[in-house]
């Protein structure tokens, strides 16, 4: 698998990718060989945009493996629009799982797209930011981008 770090605003990221999709965005290191395909310098380049405000959505091919419930939520999260939030309660029952707070947010946890897939955009029902894999620091910084940018 072909891997790449680049560093952000927000921190450093690695992509993990072949020629044809992108497989994961990760905050923390990734093992691979290193070599840049068209589909990972796409990915750097879209998730560079959407950091500097001028990409609001993702076109960059990508695959995800994950339960049959890990995927329901996150084709979910992409309806959520940019620059908005969702409670944890919203988004189960927007898969008609009123029960699944503790079950979203593990997939969210285990989202292997993070910033492509917007897991960020979910926030308890109290309005706190709740945890983010890559940091609450940088959930936030990912929302306020966001807003800042829908204005």
């Amino acid at each position: 698998m072909n891997v790449i770090s680049f560093n952000t605003g927000i921190g450093k990221l690695w992509l993990e990718g072949d020629n044809d999709f992108l497989y994961r965005v990760s905050f923390t290191p990734l093992r691979g060989d290193g070599e840049e395909t068209k589909i990972l310098r796409q990915a750097r380049q879209e998730i560079l945009e959407y950091l500097r405000g001028s990409r609001k959505v993702f076109s960059v091919p990508y695959k995800m493996n994950g339960t049959p419930f890990q995927q329901k939520v996150w084709q979910t999260l992409l309806q959520i629009p940019y620059g908005k939030t969702w409670s944890y309660k919203e988004l189960a029952e927007s898969i008609n799982n009123p029960g699944a707070f503790r079950a979203i947010g593990m997939a969210n946890h285990c989202n292997p797209l993070p910033i492509i897939i917007p897991c960020h955009r979910v926030i308890s029902n109290t309005g706190d930011i709740g945890g983010y894999n890559g940091g609450v620091d940088i959930k936030k910084k990912l929302l306020d981008i966001e807003i800042l940018n829908s204005l």
